[in-house]
């Protein structure tokens, strides 16, 4: 009897993934460089096991949903109001360089302005999996290096929902100004929904019934994929939707065991998202960007830890901490994937300029790795000496 293609490809997905993330651990490589280069390798430019993506593609998109959701879990309100204290100027003004930088060498390679000026807010971000992959648990969380990592990382979080917000209103009317401005009155509505719902429905089902924790594992579901459902309804996207349910529940206790009952979930698409990411790249692309990806990969692993090292050390900050935090966020981000991805879909870049992204996001995500784990303390790291849990 033939096998059912889904099944197939849901084997040959998560098989290989196996073999591949052994082979990353060995190399000290993150893992999700693991899934896309599976994908590349069985996805339609090369082998061509996995020819049709689309299905892939849609579980994907639940990847990310998950992803937001537990990122806005992870998000407690009044915590992030004393870290913005912190670092809101670090990350402004590094946000807003990164950026120039990445326009710049978009527009210096015959890019159109638009297509551009979304690179560029692409480079804006470091990415949140391999920054906290890479950030010992039981040291540096708890010390300021971790402090300032992950406040910095959430604030570019923030930005990167804004900046998703805005390709959200990017043309399905003649007037994008219009549809931003429409798009930013229903924000606040939904939020404000949300918090109402939460205070006055949620907490309370969940503080009756908080002992049966099959329930608050359906609740939490439940909630994501309803506020996202919404969203998408108000002409918002899932993903904005995702993040306002785990913001809503972040400053609430359950948040926590909710973030841990759902990373098994959240990882398991985010495995195929990585995966689609891999199979929908057209290596016949690359030999038309290779050269503007290499060098926005390069500019941005060189700039990246010299604008932070020297942000840092106007505020204060020793010199080798702060050496130390600018290679740990100098790396492109899942978010540049994301930006990249959606930019595409709705057609605000061309296929060139999305490639663009991916190739120098990965790109970075491989060298990076290696800096850190070669010269930081991980749990990754070549030596005993700078191994850390």
């Amino acid at each position: 009897m033939q096998s059912d293609p889904i099944v197939f490809t849901i084997f040959v997905i998560f098989a290989g993934s196996a073999v591949f993330a052994t082979l990353a651990l060995y190399t000290r490589q993150a893992l999700l460089v693991a899934y896309i280069l599976l994908g590349v390798l069985v996805g339609p430019s090369v082998l061509s096991i996995v020819s049709n993506t689309a299905a892939i593609q849609e579980m994907a998109h639940l990847g990310i949903i998950f992803l937001l959701f537990l990122m806005g879990l992870e998000l407690d309100p009044t915590k992030l109001l004393l870290l913005l204290k912190k670092t809101t100027v670090i990350t402004l003004a590094s946000s807003l360089s990164f950026a120039a930088m990445g326009t710049g060498i978009a527009l210096a390679f015959g890019f159109q302005t638009t297509e551009s000026l979304i690179v560029g807010g692409a480079m804006m971000f470091s990415s949140t999996i391999v920054g906290l992959k890479l950030l010992p648990m039981t040291v540096l969380h708890h010390q300021r290096t971790g402090e300032i990592v992950i406040s910095i990382l959430l604030l570019q979080d923030l930005i990167a929902i804004l900046f998703l917000l805005v390709l959200e209103g990017g043309g399905e009317t003649g007037d994008p100004l219009l549809e931003i401005l429409q798009l930013a009155a229903v924000l606040p509505l939904l939020l404000a929904g949300a918090i109402l719902l939460v205070r006055h429905v949620l907490i309370r089902l969940l503080a009756a019934f908080d002992t049966i924790k099959e329930y608050t594992f359906l609740v939490a579901i439940g909630w994501c994929l309803g506020v996202a459902e919404a969203a998408s309804l108000l002409g918002l996207s899932e993903e904005i939707g995702a993040y306002i349910a785990g913001v809503t529940l972040a400053s609430h206790p359950i948040s926590l065991y909710m973030a841990e009952r759902l990373r098994p979930l959240r990882d398991f698409f985010l495995v195929m998202f990585f995966f689609a990411l891999g199979a929908g790249f057209d290596l016949s692309m690359a030999a038309e960007i290779w050269m503007p990806a290499v060098l926005l990969a390069i500019v941005m692993m060189l700039c990246k830890p010299l604008v932070f090292r020297f942000l840092l050390r106007r505020t204060g900050e020793a010199g080798g901490r702060s050496a130390e935090i600018g290679f740990r966020l100098g790396q492109l981000s899942e978010f540049s994937l994301l930006v990249a991805a959606l930019a595409l879909a709705r057609g605000e870049i061309s296929p060139g300029a999305s490639y663009l992204i991916q190739l120098s996001t990965l790109l970075t995500f491989i060298v990076s790795v290696y800096l850190v784990v070669l010269r930081y303390p991980t749990p990754i790291a070549l030596s005993d000496r700078l191994r850390r849990d």
